[in-house]
């Protein structure tokens, strides 16, 4: 099959290697030093089990790739916009988008029961551009539940986790689900299908939601949150507020906040995407992750003050961030 990682930073250059070595046409579509060593070398990856080399097809030209079968959107939310113009090129008759970013997705409401169907997030899509580029109907939703980070352009460390989790929008177990699970499986990563993709995504947003502006604020890692008795108590209080708003929206999240913390409290001195981001001076998923939820609970009459401060404080952190 014929795979284009659009985003091939961390998580996507990671898979996309995966894909490669497992013999399928791959192109990581990238850009800047990060693109160059690719070309020249390859992506490397520090895996604790053992390091690996995989030589994709890397570029920033995406009618040099042409249709392919799958296009995985590993961008961070912020930046789909910025995208999404580009990619009639990668796109034929039958190509899917599988999408992976966090947060509340642009897609989220498309083919959803009652009222809310249709309904646009302003927070994640406000002009309605993604939607103006991207159908419904090619949409796979995709929760990534792996934790890499670039060490230096063209190398990629791989920390832990070995899960994708996908599902149709309609919660059908379709043919090109199963091509797509089939093809990561074989990679030695698990693609389980899901029927309910957007319980899924609140399952991963409750702990995102909350340790990861938090760490980014605090300067961080998973372990100091989870020790002290102030933050984990604040980390409380935004994922009940999260889970407010999944339960307002019909989502009985499948997980309590008690086994999200115990969960958070295994994994160690963990940096989070946010805090990575901050470390490094760019922009942070805040607006899909975040603004997402105090927009909902706006519009369904539920308190989420906590999370409005600690997103105005995170949006303020990321505007010193940027202006330096």
């Amino acid at each position: 099959m014929k795979f284009a990682i659009v985003g091939a930073g961390a998580i996507g250059a990671y898979i996309g290697a995966k894909l490669w070595l497992s013999g399928h046409d791959v192109s990581l579509i990238a850009r800047g030093d990060h693109l160059n060593k690719m070309r020249e070398n390859g992506i490397k990856i520090l895996d604790p089990l053992e390091d690996f080399v995989a030589c994709p097809r890397a570029t920033d030209d995406y009618d040099e790739v042409g249709p392919v079968d799958f296009v995985f959107l590993t961008v961070k939310a912020h930046s789909l916009i910025e995208v999404v113009g580009k990619l009639a090129p990668l796109m034929g008759p039958n190509t899917s988008v599988v999408s992976a970013q966090n947060g509340i997705p642009w897609w989220y409401f498309f083919g959803h029961e009652g009222v809310w169907n249709g309904t646009q997030l302003k927070s994640v899509d406000p002009e309605g551009i993604i939607s103006k580029y991207i159908e419904p109907e090619r949409i796979i939703g995709c929760i990534l539940y792996l934790s890499t980070e670039i060490v230096k352009p063209g190398v990629i460390r791989f920390t832990e986790g070995d899960r994708l989790a996908i599902g149709e929008l309609d919660g059908s177990n379709s043919e090109r689900s199963k091509e797509l699970s089939d093809a990561i499986k074989k990679t030695g990563l698990r693609c389980p299908i899901r029927s309910r993709i957007r319980e899924d995504l609140w399952v991963k947003l409750l702990g995102n939601v909350a340790f990861n502006p938090i760490s980014a604020l605090t300067r961080s890692t998973l372990d100091i949150i989870i020790s002290d008795k102030g933050l984990a108590r604040l980390a409380r209080v935004v994922m009940e507020e999260a889970d407010s708003v999944a339960r307002a929206l019909g989502v009985n999240v499948p997980i309590s906040i008690e086994q999200r913390m115990a969960g958070a409290s295994k994994v160690g001195p963990h940096k989070t995407s946010m805090l990575q981001d901050v470390e490094k001076g760019r922009k942070m998923e805040l607006d899909s992750i975040l603004g997402a939820v105090v927009e909902l609970g706006d519009k369904l009459g539920i308190p989420v003050n906590t999370t409005r401060y600690i997103y105005s404080c995170a949006k303020l952190l990321e505007r010193n961030l940027i202006d330096k």
